[in-house]
């Protein structure tokens, strides 16, 4: 399947998704969005062994430094609308993706870049990672989820800070304040975020994918996340899958998930 704006490679079921915009710092154009949807719409069925994705940026400085500044001159109000609502439209299919999807963060990850990996399900920091929603030194708010997702993440206080100053944090604070669950050096951060999706590979499909969707029920004001929770135990009590993992851990074997 063709890409414009991002390369696919596939080794054992891990998919590296890369952005693959260097030259712009791999900002967020009307491209990456559509090969973004293509991806995590139909792309991602071309690969039957798949374990779980891991994005990243081209090139030695950025993850994403956020979005393509250069188009926002051209719009109007509502074409401003239609722009945030289809940046979250995206970022929601990643969110709500039923494998693990990570984001390796090297380098910026700013403004639309920081909402991505925020849109994540994990997030792995290189020491030299830097994240922040800068758009307040443009007259803006985040368009893409970051006021929403960010007080997720880190709490009112800190999220309010980070937008209304619109200032960059380190790796070390990142992980420190809850944006990050890991921070590696040079390309541990890789093997780091493979083995976590390795590990994630030997449990059962199905409860991962229920648990991706039932966690992020309870962030959504439309549903009750503890019905979510209690209507998904029950139906997945009488599956296959929970019949093998239940059998296996009595007779004390390996599921064969």
């Amino acid at each position: 399947m063709a890409y414009s704006e991002i390369l696919v490679n596939n080794e054992g079921g891990i998919v590296t998704l890369t952005i693959n915009r260097p030259k712009a710092l791999n900002a967020l154009n009307k491209g990456v969005f559509d090969d973004i949807e293509e991806f995590f719409t139909k792309g991602h069925k071309a690969h039957q062994d798949l374990k779980g994705v891991i994005i990243i940026g081209a090139g030695e400085k950025a993850f994403v430094a956020g979005a393509d500044i250069k188009e926002f001159l051209q719009l109007d109000a509502e074409q401003a609308i239609h722009l945030s609502r289809r940046g979250q439209d995206i970022f929601f299919l990643i969110e709500g993706f039923h494998k693990p999807v990570i984001a390796l963060v090297d380098g910026f990850a700013l403004g639309g870049g920081c909402e991505l990996a925020m849109a994540c399900h994990m997030r792995v920091a290189t020491e030299g990672a830097r994240f922040g929603q800068p758009e307040v030194n443009l007259g803006l708010i985040p368009g893409y989820g970051g006021t929403q997702r960010l007080p997720q993440l880190v709490g009112k206080a800190k999220a309010i800070e980070m937008i209304l100053t619109g200032d960059m944090i380190d790796a070390d604070e990142a992980y420190r304040i809850g944006l990050v669950n890991y921070v590696c050096s040079g390309a541990e951060g890789l093997e780091k975020s493979k083995s976590l999706i390795s590990k994630i590979a030997k449990k059962g499909p199905t409860s991962i994918a229920m648990g991706i969707s039932t966690i992020n029920a309870y962030y959504d004001k439309e549903i009750n996340g503890y019905v979510s929770e209690h209507k998904t135990f029950g139906t997945m009590m009488v599956s296959d899958e929970t019949k093998e993992g239940v059998s296996a851990f009595l007779e004390k074997r390996k599921a064969n998930f």
